[in-house]
C-alpha cells in the first residue's frame, strides 16, 4: 500500500489522505470540501493523479463527486473504462488520460450534512469488498468530523453576539442534537458546517432551524423545507 508524506502530498492536511491509504487497498486519495465562496477546497491529495481526478471533476462540473454530493451515497467505479462510466462523459474521457483504472468516491458525512468528498483510486481495475466499502465510509465520516472541528469558524458564538442571537443558536443546537442523536458540541459543529457550506451566518442558519425551515434529520440530509 503506498505511503503519503507531507512533502509528497498536495494540500494542507496530508494526514487525512494518509488514513485512507493505510487502511485500504488503494493507490491514491484526495479529500476536498465544499463551502463558502469557493465551490470546493482541496484539503489533501496523495499524488498528482489524485489531485488531477479531483480537479477534473471540479473544472468540468461532471463526475461522480457531484452525484455523491446530491445523494449522500458513495459511488464505486471498479473499471473507469467501462461503458457505465459514460454517465459522466466529460469526466470519463478526461480520466482516461490519468493513471487511474478504478475510482471510489465517498461523502464526508456528519449527521445529515455532506461537507465534501473522499476520492480514492487504484491503478488496476477491481472492486472494493463490502467490508472495505464500509471501512472507507467510516473513515470518510471521521474525516468529516475532523474537518468540522478544525476548520469551522467559531467567531459567531462569542460575547459579541446579541443575547437574542445567542438564544437562537442555543435553541437550534438543542434541536439539531435531537434530530441527529448527537452531542451538544457535535450539533453546534453541524450548524457551523452548514453555515460555512451555504455561505451564510451561524445566526441565520440557527434561525432557519428554529423556524423549522432547515432540518438535520439524517433522512432529510439537512434539507431546506422551502419556506421563503
Amino acid at each position: 500500500m503506498p505511503e503519503v508524506s507531507a512533502a509528497a502530498a498536495y494540500g494542507p492536511h496530508a494526514d487525512l489522505c494518509a488514513a485512507f491509504l493505510q487502511e485500504l487497498p488503494i493507490d491514491g486519495a484526495a479529500v476536498s470540501i465544499f463551502g463558502g465562496s469557493a465551490a470546493e477546497t482541496l484539503m489533501c491529495a496523495s499524488d498528482i493523479t489524485a489531485a488531477r481526478l479531483d480537479e477534473l471533476q471540479y473544472d468540468l462540473g461532471d463526475g461522480p463527486r457531484w452525484d455523491v454530493f446530491r445523494t449522500h451515497l458513495p459511488v464505486t467505479i471498479p473499471d473507469l473504462s467501462a461503458v457505465g462510466v459514460r454517465s459522466w462523459p466529460a469526466f470519463a474521457e478526461a480520466a482516461a488520460t490519468t493513471d487511474a483504472a478504478a475510482f471510489f468516491v465517498f461523502p464526508l458525512l456528519a449527521g445529515g450534512l455532506v461537507i465534501g468528498v473522499a476520492e480514492l483510486y487504484c491503478t488496476s481495475p477491481g472492486e472494493l469488498s463490502a467490508a472495505q466499502i464500509s471501512r472507507a465510509a467510516q473513515l470518510a465520516s471521521r474525516t468529516a468530523w475532523t474537518l468540522l472541528r478544525g476548520l469551522m469558524p467559531d467567531n459567531e458564538t462569542g460575547s459579541a453576539l446579541i443575547p437574542l442571537a445567542r438564544r437562537e443558536i442555543h435553541q437550534a443546537t438543542g434541536m439539531v442534537l435531537v434530530q441527529t442523536d448527537s452531542t451538544a458540541d457535535e450539533a453546534l459543529l453541524l450548524l457551523r458546517g452548514h453555515a460555512f457550506a451555504s455561505g451564510r451566518s451561524l445566526q441565520d442558519t440557527a434561525l432557519d432551524v428554529v423556524s423549522r425551515r432547515l432540518d438535520f434529520t439524517p433522512a432529510t440530509g439537512a434539507a431546506d423545507t422551502g419556506s421563503q
